[in-house]
């Protein structure tokens, strides 16, 4: 099981890498629409607490 974890990951690190390599522009847009969506989810659990408080 381990070693199957280990395949895993190494896999999708050559993956990301391959991707950046390839096409750093798409994997730009890619990391700003993670980044979006992290701060979007920050902002719905900020008003959740807020509106919570009050």
């Amino acid at each position: 099981m381990v070693q199957a974890k280990k395949v895993a990951l190494y896999a999708v690190g050559c993956f990301v890498l391959y991707t950046i390599i390839t096409s750093p522009e798409r994997a730009a847009d890619l990391v700003q629409v993670g980044f979006e969506g992290i701060a979007s989810a920050a902002q719905g659990v900020g008003q959740f607490m807020t509106e919570l408080i009050n």
